[in-house]
C-alpha cells in the first residue's frame, strides 16, 4: 500500500508565484447508508435507546446532522456526496420507500448522490419520485436511460456545480450488473463503466471543467479499474462494496486515500457509521497537489441533533408495533456480517436456508439455496424481534419452489462462488446439500463433492436427476446471476415472506442456537 503525492518540492514549485490560484475543496461523503436513520449496533443491527444512551450505537441520521455542520465550519469549501444505495434496510424503506431518505438528505444538504443498486429495489417508478423530491442531481452515467419514460430527461449522466467561485463537475456510476442484482426493467440498458466516464470527463473537460469527481456505487476493484482506465478524474467517491479506506482503523481494506496514478479514491463503510472527509488542493490546471483526510466514526461522543432525532422518532411510531414484538429468542449472537457470508459458510445462512427448507420440505423439496446478498445483517443474542429479523431480511422477498436438474444445481452453485474476490452477494448459502470448491480454480470450474440428503444419509449430485429447490423470487427470477432457474419447471414464486418464515422456524425450535456444520467447504 502506497501514497503517490507530489513531494514537497514539485508542490512548491507548481505553486511557486501563483499561490493564489490553489483551490482547497472538502470533499464529505457517505455511501450504502441502506436506510439506517437510527443508530445501529457494533454488529451493524438496531440498537436500544438503553444502549444509546450508554453511548454504545453508532451512526444514525441525528449524528450525522452533528458531525456534517461541524465539518463544514472546518472548511472554507466543502461538498457533500453520497456513492449510493439510500434505499433499503430497515422498515423506514419498507414502510415509506425513498420518503425519508428525500426528507433527511435535503435536510443535510447534499449536492449530489449517484444511484445504487438498491435504488432500483421497487423499479424506476420509486426512484423517479425519490429524485422528483430531493433538491440536487441524482446522477449514472454508465446506463441508457432513453427508453425508460420514468427517468428519460431526468436522470443525468453528469452535473455540474460550483463552489467558492469554482466549478466542479460529478459524475455518477452504478454496477454494470444491476440488472441481476435489482430490478431497474428492460428499458434500462446498462453500459462499461470505464467508458462511460471517459464520455463524460470529456463532454465537461470541454465546458472548461477541471475538476471532476465521480460516485460510484460500483465497488473499490472497479473504482481502482476506471481510475487506470481513464484520464480527467481527480476523485472518486465510491461504495457498493461497503470498504473500509482509512490510515487509522484496524481492518481497514486499505490507506485513505488510495492513490491510482493522480486518481484519488476514497470510501467510508457503510450504515452512517462514518462520514468521509477529504481535504485536497487543486492547483491553477486543476490537477490534485495534495490529499488527506480520514473517515470520521459516528459514536456515541457524536452528539446527535436534537431536532432530527425527534423527528425519527416521530418517523418510526408506525413501524413500532411490528419492530418490538419478540418473535424467538437465541442463545449466541447469529452471525450474518457480509464479509463472512458472502464468503464461507454462516450461521445467519444456515439458520435462513434450514427455515426455507424446513417450510416446504413435505412439498417434495429436497434443496434450499440462499443468496448471501439478501442477509443484510447479524442479530444479538437474546430476545429476537421482528425488527431484527425484518433489517437481517428487508426486501420482502417470498419463498419459490421449482425444480431443475442436477446440472442445473450445479451450474448454480458455480454462480454462487463465481465472484468471491468481488464479496458479491451471489455466494450461496444452503440446506439439504453440501459441496466443496476451490477458490484457486477459475470461475465456473470451482465446485466439487457436491452431496444432496437423501433420508439420513448423504449422496452424490446426480446431474442428469430432477431435484425439487427452494429459494427466494428474487433468486429465482434470476437476480444476483442465477439465470439457470429463470426456465425451472413447476415454478410457484408466491409463497410466505422470507423474513415470517426465519422467525416462524426459529420460534418453533425454542430458544435458538446458532451453527454451522460443514456443509460448505474451502479446499
Amino acid at each position: 500500500m502506497f501514497v503517490k503525492f507530489m513531494t514537497s518540492a514539485a508542490v512548491l514549485a507548481l505553486t511557486a508565484g501563483a499561490a493564489s490560484a490553489d483551490y482547497s475543496l472538502t470533499i464529505l461523503h457517505t455511501n450504502d447508508f441502506h436506510a439506517r436513520f437510527e443508530p445501529i449496533s457494533k454488529y451493524d443491527a438496531p440498537c436500544s435507546a438503553e444502549e444509546n444512551t450508554d453511548g454504545k450505537c453508532f451512526g444514525g441520521s441525528a449524528r450525522l446532522v452533528t458531525a456534517v455542520e461541524e465539518a463544514r465550519k472546518r472548511s472554507n469549501n466543502s461538498i457533500l456526496v453520497d456513492g449510493g444505495d439510500q434505499f433499503q434496510g430497515t422498515l423506514f424503506y419498507t414502510y415509506y420507500k425513498g420518503k425519508v431518505a428525500a426528507e433527511m438528505m435535503n435536510k443535510l444538504a447534499y449536492d449530489a448522490m449517484t444511484v445504487g443498486n438498491h435504488e432500483f429495489d421497487d423499479g424506476p417508478e420509486v426512484l423517479r419520485g425519490f429524485m422528483d423530491a430531493v433538491a440536487f442531481p441524482v446522477l449514472m452515467s454508465n446506463a441508457d436511460v432513453s427508453g425508460e419514460p420514468m427517468l428519460a430527461g431526468k436522470l443525468a449522466k453528469s452535473a455540474i456545480i460550483e463552489r467558492g467561485g469554482e466549478k466542479i463537475g460529478l459524475i455518477g456510476l452504478t454496477p454494470q450488473d444491476t440488472d441481476e442484482l435489482a430490478s431497474p426493467g428492460k428499458n434500462v440498458i446498462f453500459t462499461d463503466p470505464s467508458e462511460a466516464v471517459q464520455g463524460e470527463v470529456d463532454k465537461l473537460t470541454a465546458e472548461g471543467v477541471t475538476k471532476i469527481i465521480v460516485l460510484s456505487h460500483s465497488g473499490f476493484g472497479v473504482d481502482k479499474e476506471v481510475a487506470a482506465k481513464t484520464t480527467g478524474v481527480d476523485v472518486i467517491v465510491g461504495g457498493h462494496t461497503n470498504t473500509l479506506l482509512s490510515n487509522t482503523i484496524e481492518g481497514a481494506v486499505d490507506i485513505y486515500p488510495v492513490m491510482v496514478g493522480d486518481t484519488a479514491i476514497v470510501s467510508a463503510y457503510a450504515y452512517g457509521k462514518f462520514l468521509g472527509e477529504l481535504n485536497v488542493t487543486f492547483n491553477d490546471a486543476g490537477v490534485i497537489t495534495e490529499a488527506k483526510g480520514e473517515p470520521l466514526i459516528l459514536d456515541g461522543v457524536v452528539v446527535e441533533d436534537a431536532s432530527t432525532k425527534d423527528r425519527i422518532a416521530e418517523l418510526a411510531v408506525p413501524l413500532e408495533e411490528i419492530r418490538q414484538k419478540v418473535v424467538a429468542t437465541t442463545s449466541a449472537m447469529i452471525e450474518g456480517s457480509r464479509d463472512i457470508c458472502r464468503v464461507q459458510e454462516c450461521a445467519m445462512g444456515n439458520l435462513v436456508a434450514d427455515a426455507m427448507l424446513a417450510r416446504v420440505r413435505d412439498q417434495g423439496i429436497q434443496i434450499a439455496i440462499a443468496n448471501s446478498g439478501g442477509l443484510r445483517s447479524s442479530i444479538d443474542a437474546g430476545d429476537v424481534t421482528m425488527g431484527e429479523v425484518l433489517t437481517v431480511l428487508p426486501f420482502q422477498n417470498t419463498l419459490s419452489t421449482f425444480q431443475v436438474t442436477g446440472a442445473d444445481v450445479l451450474a448454480a452453485l458455480e454462480n454462487g462462488v463465481s465472484q468471491v474476490e468481488e464479496v458479491a452477494g451471489r455466494f450461496p448459502q444452503v440446506a439439504g446439500l453440501t459441496f466443496a470448491w476451490d477458490a484457486a480454480a477459475p470461475a465456473g470450474s470451482r465446485i466439487a463433492d457436491v452431496m444432496v440428503k437423501e433420508g439420513d444419509a448423504f449422496v452424490p449430485l446426480d446431474l442428469t436427476r430432477t431435484y425439487g429447490l427452494v429459494s427466494n423470487n428474487y433468486v429465482r427470477n434470476g437476480g444476483d446471476g442465477f439465470k439457470m432457474f429463470v426456465n425451472a419447471s413447476n415454478v410457484y414464486d408466491f409463497g410466505p415472506d422470507l423474513a415470517d418464515v426465519t422467525a416462524e422456524y426459529m420460534a418453533a425450535n425454542g430458544a435458538y442456537t446458532p451453527y454451522t456444520d460443514g456443509r460448505i467447504v474451502k479446499k
